[in-house]
């Protein structure tokens, strides 16, 4: 008799004490009823939390042994903390899912049969969403964007949510990238793959823990990742103003010239001139800085996320 298969469900936590225990029971009742010829182990990877979703953690490992946990001993970001729990799965398949029940538990089952059929990855693109609609209208403009100026292929509306075979995950595990996007990094790295269309509900409880400034880190991680366009606009706005202060210029000593007693320029033009140009210089400087911190970061080659505690791992699990 052949050995079952396992699958893996990681799911990244911080500060998600309302939704941690539903979430586990979901993703249990769905694998236990949908996928009943699958083993399974459902991996928590905590970020730090302020809360109590630790303390409930411990309480549902103690109570199966299908659950294991990692506790981080800070907050490592939006995009380190799920990636590492990611490579740390053992299941023949990984199934990324956050605790929020925005990504639909129910899916679980339609990914399995895909990959069943041979798809190396199998994942969910929203086409609609509950959530704040100026923010998702927001976040389809981003993805047009990036996907125009990313010379490498971009996928629209997909936030990681779904399934990986152990094959892709050793590439991750390969790839000991220090800031890894893994929405870009499917696109660029992975097989071919299976999209699944979805209506992303809303939070089953609690405060999201996205703000403007998480959204600006993780558009700039794309974007100085995958696209080269923001030191090209630099250069061909540098040129173009150049030229255009050129022009002007000459046409001011020209005036000044054919006109020397009654041409007054004042100092209007200088003044504009030069907020103009300050300001071009600092919005590129911007740019630059932006591409170097993404150098920089990569060049430390610090660890993913530093551990403090692991729960219901065996002695080979690493």
């Amino acid at each position: 008799m052949s050995e079952k298969k396992t699958i893996s469900v990681m799911i990244p936590c911080y500060n998600e004490e309302q939704n941690a225990r539903p979430i586990y029971e979901a993703v249990r009742d769905e694998l236990v009823k949908s996928c009943p010829n699958y083993d399974y182990e459902i991996l928590f990877i905590d970020n730090k939390s302020e809360d109590g979703t630790r303390a409930i953690i411990r309480q549902i490992c103690a109570e199966d042994k299908h659950v294991k946990a990692i506790f981080n001993v800070k907050n490592f970001g939006q995009f380190n903390s799920p990636y590492y729990g990611m490579i740390h799965t053992s299941g023949d398949c990984t199934i990324t899912m956050c605790a929020d029940f925005q990504d639909p538990v129910e899916m679980i089952p339609r990914f399995v049969a895909e990959w069943e059929k041979g798809y190396k990855i199998v994942i969910g693109r929203k086409t609609q969403s509950k959530e704040n609609p100026v923010m998702y209208w927001l976040r389809g403009c981003y993805y047009k964007l990036i996907k125009k100026m990313s010379s490498c292929e971009q996928i629209e509306q997909f936030t990681g949510f779904g399934l990986y075979d152990k094959s892709f995950i050793q590439t991750l595990r390969n790839l000991k990238d220090p800031t890894p996007f893994i929405r870009g990094i499917v696109a660029e790295l992975g097989p071919e793959r299976k999209e699944i269309e979805y209506t992303q509900p809303q939070r089953r409880a609690g405060k999201t823990h996205n703000n403007w400034y998480s959204l600006y880190d993780a558009a700039m991680l794309s974007f100085t990742s995958y696209t080269k366009a923001g030191m090209r606009i630099a250069t061909f706005a540098g040129f173009l103003v150049a030229g255009l202060s050129f022009l002007v210029g000459l046409f001011y000593l020209i005036a000044k010239l054919l006109f020397w007693q009654s041409f007054r320029a004042g100092y209007a033009p200088t003044m504009i001139a030069i907020f103009f140009m300050g300001g071009i210089q600092l919005a590129f400087l911007g740019f630059l800085g932006e591409y170097v911190m993404a150098m920089n970061t990569r060049i430390m080659n610090r660890p993913l996320v530093v551990e403090e505690e692991r729960l219901n791992f065996g002695p080979d699990d690493q």
